[in-house]
């Protein structure tokens, strides 16, 4: 199943502008509306450009507009950062990437080496799409028990233990699908991507939602709360590092504040861990080989 087919700049302006009131933007409020969000001609009067060229705009009967106008629809989108550089993105591509196959991702031995110098410091890499493709001792024991433990995108919406390992699942939820966004940027064109979102789509309405929002999160780090089954409930703060040498893959650290009740009870996971762990200590998952529990 593809995603956002054919006219992907204009399906971004359509649902960004269903998103803003017009008591957003100081405009006054009309009862007798029958949009949601800004109409079409309020965006163009925004933008400074015709309505015209607005409508071929989100029609894709216009694909190249210029870096000013770009610009002017971000403002009277009131776009955040992300979201008005996804935007560029989308109005503006970069040459076509070529995508490794799933069972060409590999990550750098010095990569793994580090990670297992880290026994105290859950950390996992990830795909574009969220998929675990290493973890150290203690990054594989924060997702065990999971039927999706390794992929932490259909964790979040197909696993049937999400809401519970997730106390706050609305908000992780829609930085995920936003996180997921910023992640792919305009290169909608993956098969792995395709694969992914085509599945979730139609297997959680909740994610179809979200992504028909077209929210856009780039997320470098976060609080999180976990309420883990074997040592209870967790607040980690976490920090995602993209990893040069390997484009599309991102390192993500976890960390309890000092002294907390988190700190303890991740130390007590990480001594159950080394009771259960066998000689190796980083583990390199391959998508092809995840478990990912039943499709």
């Amino acid at each position: 199943m593809n995603t956002d087919t054919g006219n992907r700049l204009g399906q971004f302006l359509r649902a960004r502008r269903e998103l803003l009131r017009p008591e957003d933007i100081g405009m006054p409020a009309d009862g007798r509306r029958r949009v949601t969000g800004l109409r079409r001609e309020e965006v163009a009067q925004l933008a400074g450009v015709s309505i015209d060229y607005y409508v071929r705009l989100e029609q894709g009967r216009e694909r190249h507009p210029s870096l000013q106008v770009v610009d002017a629809l971000a403002r009277a989108l009131e776009l955040g950062e992300d979201a008005a550089e996804h935007l560029h993105r989308l109005a503006l591509p970069l040459p076509e990437k070529r995508h490794r196959a799933a069972d060409e991702e590999h990550v750098s031995s010095p990569l793994l080496n580090m990670m297992a110098a880290w026994p105290q410091t859950p950390a996992v890499v990830l795909d574009r799409c969220l998929r675990v493709l290493a973890a150290n001792a203690l990054g594989r024991a924060l997702f065990d028990g999971h039927t999706y433990r390794d992929d932490l995108l259909r964790l979040v919406f197909l696993d049937s233990d999400a809401h519970e390992f997730y106390p706050d699942w609305d908000r992780v939820a829609a930085n995920t699908v936003g996180g997921l966004r910023a992640a792919i940027g305009a290169d909608y064109d993956d098969p792995r991507l395709n694969e992914t979102v085509g599945e979730l789509s139609l297997k959680s309405e909740s994610f179809r939602r979200l992504w028909a929002r077209h929210d856009i999160r780039r997320k470098t780090h976060e609080t999180k709360r976990l309420r883990h089954p074997v040592v209870g409930e967790l607040t980690l703060h976490y920090q995602s590092f993209t990893v040069n040498s390997a484009p599309g893959q991102q390192l993500v650290v976890y960390q309890a504040d000092q002294g907390s009740p988190s700190e303890e009870a991740l130390n007590l996971l990480g001594s159950y861990t080394a009771d259960c762990a066998d000689a190796e200590t980083v583990q390199e998952l391959r998508p092809s080989t995840t478990t990912r529990g039943p499709v």
